[in-house]
């Protein structure tokens, strides 16, 4: 694979840092080797306390073509439906909703085609994100097909064609990303493809060697079924956040109840803040389940994304010194606001 920068911001295959991308808001690199967010060493339970720094998320971006319809598919002919072409991908929901939250500078990672690269770029300016988006010559921008019933409480089935998304690979990678950074964020999608994986464990080294904390977002239950759950908890076993829905929980652990699930896997990752929609979320810790967070009310016209929502939101709160139950809480509130709208973005933009 070979790739060339987007706008100026993204970087080719020579591993040069990205433009503008070595220094922090104040112009001070990040913490040094050793450092978690307060200090302690990445990996322990202080790792997550506030540091001056921004947020870098690596991970898919792609379009998303939302069609709403109501009531099952007709097969073999046509269903009335409302469609949008809309910017997606669960790291780019993520770092825009992180940027939505505010207080952070926020940066994104991403591999597009040159079909809809410029576009891309633009809506993630829009949000406050700075994007560095490597343009792959020979596969267009990821498609995601959402489907979404609206008359089963929005839920969503997605039909994915990852196109350049997955197609990040080690060289697209540079250390000098972590400069200024007081968190690594990744998306879980990485995993699923073989460049974006070695890019995943390139990135999580390189974190590990500055101190720099890193959450994961496992992303997708019927990916990880092809994944496998102990390759995947492999792949993880550096990360000091991990941020499963209900189902990827149970999935990794074998649990049919999230709490246990969450609990369990507790034991393996630092932290972990089980996502469970309209049930809120769960906080659990050193193998036990230490806060149930309440989902907040919303009507749901969309669920796309919410799981997104919830986690850049989360981080972002983090960021500023929150606690983990506080954090999730401000995720319940970004995950409600999310599914009262269509496409996976905070409102007002794009």
């Amino acid at each position: 694979m070979s790739g060339t920068p987007s706008g100026g911001l993204g970087q080719g295959m020579s591993g040069t840092p990205y433009g503008g991308l070595g220094q922090d808001v104040q112009g001070t690199p990040s913490g040094g080797p050793g450092q978690g967010l307060s200090g302690t060493p990445s990996n322990g339970p202080g790792a997550l306390r506030a540091r001056d720094g921004a947020l870098l998320v690596v991970g898919d971006v792609v379009t998303d073509v939302i069609a709403r319809h109501q009531g099952p598919l007709a097969s073999g002919t046509d269903t009335a439906a409302a469609i949008r072409t809309v910017p997606g991908g669960a790291g780019a929901n993520v770092a825009c909703w992180a940027a939505y939250r505010g207080g952070r500078e926020v940066r994104l990672l991403g591999r597009v085609g040159a079909d809809a690269a410029e576009w891309h770029e633009r809506e993630l300016t829009a949000s406050g994100v700075r994007p560095c988006l490597v343009v792959d010559p020979q596969a267009p921008t990821g498609t995601v097909i959402c489907l979404v019933d609206t008359g089963a409480a929005a839920e969503r089935t997605f039909l994915t064609d990852s196109g350049a998304s997955l197609r990040l690979e080690p060289r697209d990678w540079s250390d000098a990303l972590l400069d200024g950074v007081a968190l690594l964020h990744l998306s879980g999608y990485l995993l699923f493809s073989a460049p974006s994986r070695a890019l995943v464990t390139a990135a999580i080294a390189s974190a590990r060697a500055r101190g720099v904390p890193v959450s994961l977002d496992p992303a997708s239950a019927g990916f990880l079924v092809e994944l496998g759950v102990d390759r995947f908890l492999a792949l993880v076993e550096n990360v000091d956040v991990l941020l499963p829905s209900r189902d990827e929980a149970c999935l990794l652990t074998g649990l049919p109840d999230a709490a246990d699930a969450a609990a369990k896997l507790s034991r393996h990752v630092p932290l972990v803040v089980a996502k469970q929609g309209a049930d809120g979320a769960l906080v659990a810790r050193s193998g036990t389940v230490t806060a149930h967070v309440p989902a907040v009310p919303a009507t749901p016209r969309d669920t796309t994304g919410a799981g997104d929502a919830f986690t850049g939101a989360f981080l972002a709160d983090m960021l500023t010194g929150a606690a983990p139950e506080e954090a999730a809480g401000e995720g319940c509130r970004a995950g409600a606001l999310a599914v009262e709208q269509v496409g996976g973005r905070p409102p007002g933009v794009g």
